[in-house]
């Protein structure tokens, strides 16, 4: 028994320093690398969710949304009560969606809104399900289901979880909507809470790309920049 031990710890050494590589390939955002490590450290550690979160995070970096969809139905498989793992199958099936024809996409938009409210449920807090809600109920043209009220609904949700959340999400809905002057305010009410960096890059870009206004997008940037050099 001691020398099948003996063999055996050359072996797990070696595996996790595969695990251990492909990791550090990933953080370096050299997607390929990793992606071949953690494929072979996943064949002798099949079901190892942290590797399949991996594979599955690559597939969507690459726009590989089959792959990712299959990745991320594994997780939720091998851990049901996981709400991200929903929430990013949610997010590979949506993608999916919007790249296919829009008949085909029609029949997976019940299923993504579905993955997303398990998220939901599964973890009330969870703030990224939320926001994937808003974008896709301001998207979808009525007839299929899209819903100003059940998008506002959900930034309502965010404001009481995550002020400033709730700030650029009801921005963001006005802003889609063309009420650029009220987006505006909101994005203004981000910046007072945290002064973060999307805040202000919300409102530069809204005041450069929609209201028409370079100037103003300059300065805002300008009093982040200085605010943020000391």
């Amino acid at each position: 028994m001691k020398h099948i031990i003996f063999l055996l710890i050359p072996f797990l050494m070696w595996s996790q320093s595969n695990f251990e590589k492909a990791e550090k390939f990933f953080q370096e955002e050299k997607f390929e690398q990793a992606q071949a490590l953690f494929e072979l450290y996943l064949k002798s550690n099949s079901g190892d969710l942290k590797t399949i979160e991996y594979l599955g995070d690559i597939a969507g970096q690459n726009k590989s949304w089959d792959k990712a969809i299959a990745y991320y139905k594994r997780l939720k498989e091998l851990k049901p009560l996981e709400a991200n793992y929903y929430y990013k199958y949610g997010g590979a099936l949506g993608m999916k969606a919007k790249d296919s024809n829009k008949f085909k996409a029609l029949g997976m938009i019940d299923e993504v809104k579905e993955s997303f409210e398990k998220a939901i449920s599964l973890n009330p807090k969870h703030i990224e399900s939320r926001w994937a809600l808003i974008e896709l109920y301001i998207q979808l043209p009525g007839i299929v289901g899209g819903s100003e009220s059940k998008a506002i609904k959900y930034s309502n949700e965010l404001m009481q979880l995550s002020t400033v959340d709730g700030y650029l999400s009801r921005g963001h809905i006005d802003e889609f909507f063309k009420r650029y002057e009220l987006a505006e305010k909101q994005y203004k009410k981000a910046i007072e809470l945290t002064g973060s960096k999307v805040s202000y890059y919300k409102l530069a870009n809204l005041y450069k790309n929609k209201m028409k206004q370079p100037d103003k997008a300059k300065s805002v940037l300008e009093v982040y920049n200085k605010k943020n050099s000391r």
